[in-house]
């Protein structure tokens, strides 16, 4: 009724004004921004109700299902029911969402039907679930996203021949490796720039190679051997290299990507999502792809919900453990595998499909990590019932268990593996015999020798608390810190005796150093002792051939140590964790500090890592006998340098002087030109020597004191 008397005014307006509704397209009407002029839309009802519509668009949550059975009117409505129930199971199907067509002439179905879920994320799900469910053995569902049907219905019905397109060379995107001044990049992040910038140590500051602003929305990632750099968008991901443009390579399609990782020699990509399911008691849905780097495409991708890879411990997002997918070590990426419950899933990448289509089943399995060069995985099992605990070694593809050792009593395990792969230091918490503390030691496996013996090793005093353990990398030694805040110690340790018996040996144990964490560099030999947090960036300089400090030093409020993948630089950071000093600082190898640079709201640090060398060991070592003889070179490159600073600040010096001179200069003409004002306010005088003044003694009167007194005379 409301609705008739309101165009009942509308009609008396329009006759007033002279206008015949009739010519007037009402659906073309369309008023200003937050005004109705009192007509009530359709939609007020909805939105008084303070939920905001979902509003579908598109049709991402329909999917069609094929290769169904092909049944009369009286079985229609059992056929529903069991497809029904299969879906059901998956997501939410909206009233009226199914729908089979019928052949108008027979009256059967047709084969296949509709589904429409509540969600896009349901009807993802349902086709990932039941593509390729089998029925019976004549019918194996077929389901398709109906978003697809416009590109199934493109397809030719005749094959074509692909366009030819002529090769382009590309950039040489190794490029940065062939410096001059044999420099390395590094990239930073601080407010809304991102910065790759060359580490001149001999000019002593950084050289800017690409600045851009907002070319991330979250982070920036170099790729393990630096040919690309990695950045995350709203849509997705994009790689970028070059020799200084940075050029877009490839985009990554993957909405709202909040990690990614790439496999050891950069050719896949890993990408991960995290999406609110539609039901708030659901788990958040996860949506993982892995791309090819090259081309885009993607190879593999997995859906589920966050309980579904939220196995083997946190460090990701909502639980998530991240990587969730681990390569095997090497430049092949043949191999990358998950942890589940009670198995560990191993991929091949020519497939990527599961090795021998199966798990591995692995009861109660709660880690595992791949050798860093070889298809060796390492298992942790704790002690489950009458089991002990136990850590395999088992080789890949194979799955041959290499080696096996339980422990007893165990609270915790931790596994590390040396950088070749010839080493794998197992740390064991074990529970004293009352069960009211603890203790450590370490399972020490030789994994190149023969049938990989293992050395158990305590420290001197076994109920020390272990508060950091690292690798020498390359190397056959390792460092620990050991004992309680604020001054523990820090032992080093060979893998090598003096008379080559499998023993591990102790080099030397500093007392009472303030230090938290280990920081080798990665040629080895040397390692910076730092304390940071609680010690507020404490540095220490650590020379392990020599047994000697080389220096002491402190990055107050440090955050971040990074080595150089040179091993002669590191820089040390103060991230925006601290709201004060945050920048960087680039040290020698030696503790001699170079340089400092501040920036606001730093974010990010990260040097460009470097391919492996193709230098054989022998000719490493041979360099490394014949180094005196190869640094001649960069000696006289470094005493030029040297000269030309110098030379630098002598002209600096220079030009300092001549502003200097200039502005006494001046400052003796404006004197020069006040001299009459000056004598004029000397009273005459002439000179503006004090040495000259001519002292002239004048007596001046003073009345010291007034007094009045009366007298009285006598007759």
């Amino acid at each position: 009724m409301a609705d008739v008397m309101l165009m009942k005014e509308i009609e008396t307006t329009a006759d007033r004004l002279g206008i015949d509704l009739a010519t007037v397209d009402l659906d073309s009407i369309s008023l200003p921004p937050g005004q109705d002029f009192g007509i009530v839309s359709d939609d007020e009802d909805v939105l008084q109700g303070g939920d905001n519509p979902e509003l579908d668009i598109g049709f991402g949550n329909i999917i069609i299902v094929d290769n169904l059975p092909v049944v009369p009117r009286e079985k229609f409505d059992k056929l529903e029911g069991v497809i029904r129930k299969i879906y059901s199971q998956i997501g939410v199907i909206k009233e009226d969402g199914l729908w089979m067509p019928i052949d108008p002439e027979t009256q059967k179905t047709l084969g296949y039907c509709f589904i429409e879920f509540n969600s896009p994320l349901e009807a993802e799900l349902a086709r990932e679930k039941t593509n390729g469910y089998k029925l019976d053995r004549s019918h194996i569902f077929a389901v398709n996203m109906f978003d697809e049907f416009d590109t199934f219905m493109k397809v030719p019905d005749k094959w074509a021949p692909p366009e030819f397109t002529p090769y382009t060379s590309g950039e040489n995107l190794q490029h940065w490796l062939t410096d001059e001044k044999a420099r390395d990049q590094f990239v930073i992040r601080a407010g809304s720039d991102t910065e790759v910038l060359w580490n001149d140590a001999r000019q002593l500051k950084p050289e800017p190679v690409y600045k851009r602003a907002f070319w991330t929305e979250s982070f920036v990632q170099w790729s393990p051997l630096g040919t690309y750099l990695a950045t995350v968008h709203r849509q997705g991901a994009a790689v970028w290299g070059g020799a200084s443009t940075f050029n877009r390579l490839m985009r990554y399609a993957h909405p709202q990507v909040k990690l990614v990782d790439f496999s050891p020699g950069e050719r896949y990509l890993v990408t991960y999502s995290s999406h609110e399911p539609s039901n708030p008691r659901d788990a958040n849905r996860v949506v993982i792809n892995i791309f090819d780097v090259r081309t885009g495409k993607v190879m593999r991708d997995f859906k589920g919900s966050a309980d579904d890879f939220a196995i083997g411990g946190t460090g990701g997002v909502a639980g998530v453990a991240w990587p969730v997918f681990r390569w095997a070590g090497g430049k092949e990426d043949k191999y990358f595998a998950r942890i589940g419950k009670n198995i560990i899933s191993v991929y091949e990448t020519e497939t990527f499909s599961l090795i021998d289509k199966k798990s591995l089943k692995v009861e109660n399995v709660v880690d595992f990590c791949w050798s860093p060069t070889d298809p060796i995985l390492a298992l942790f099992v704790p002690e489950l019932g009458d089991h002990p605990a136990r850590v395999s070694l088992m080789q890949i593809p194979s799955k041959d268990e290499l080696r096996q050792k339980n422990l007893f009593s165990v609270s915790d395990c931790k596994m590390y593996w040396q950088s070749n792969g010839d080493y794998l230091a197992v740390k064991v918490d074990r529970y004293t015999k009352t069960k009211k503390s603890t203790y450590t030691g370490f399972e020490l496996f030789r994994v190149r020798e023969r049938d990989i013996p293992i050395e158990v090793f305590e420290l001197e005093n076994k109920n020390d608390k272990i508060i950091a353990f690292a690798w020498e990398p390359k190397g056959h030694r390792f460092a620990v810190i050991h004992g309680d805040n604020p001054r523990p110690d820090i032992s080093f340790y060979s893998m090598r005796s003096a008379n080559n018996t499998d023993k591990v040996k102790k080099l030397t144990t500093l007392k009472g150093k303030q230090a938290n964490a280990l920081f080798w560099s990665p040629t080895g030999r040397f390692v910076i002792l730092a304390g940071l947090k609680g010690f507020n960036g404490q540095l220490e300089f650590y020379n392990v051939d020599e047994l000697e400090t080389m220096a002491t030093a402190e990055h107050f409020m440090a955050t971040d140590i990074e080595w150089d993948p040179t091993g002669r630089y590191v820089a040390t950071a103060v991230t925006s964790v601290h709201e004060m000093e945050n920048g960087f600082n680039i040290w020698s190898f030696n503790g001699k500090l170079l340089y400092r640079i501040l920036k606001d709201h730093f974010f990010q640090f990260l040097w460009r890592p470097r391919p492996p060398s193709f230098l054989s060991p022998e000719k490493e070592e041979e360099i490394a006998k014949n180094l005196k003889k190869y640094s001649k070179k960069y000696e006289a490159e470094d005493q030029d340098v040297s000269m030309l600073l110098s030379e630098q600040d002598r002209e600096k010096r220079r030009m300092l002087k001549e502003e200097w001179e200039k502005w006494l200069n001046e400052w003796k003409r404006l004197h020069e030109e006040e001299k009459l004002e000056r004598q004029t306010l000397r009273d005459g005088e002439v000179s503006d020597e004090e040495e000259e003044y001519e002292a002239k003694e004048v007596e001046v009167e003073e009345i010291l004191d007034v007094s009045e007194e009366v007298l009285s005379f006598e007759e």
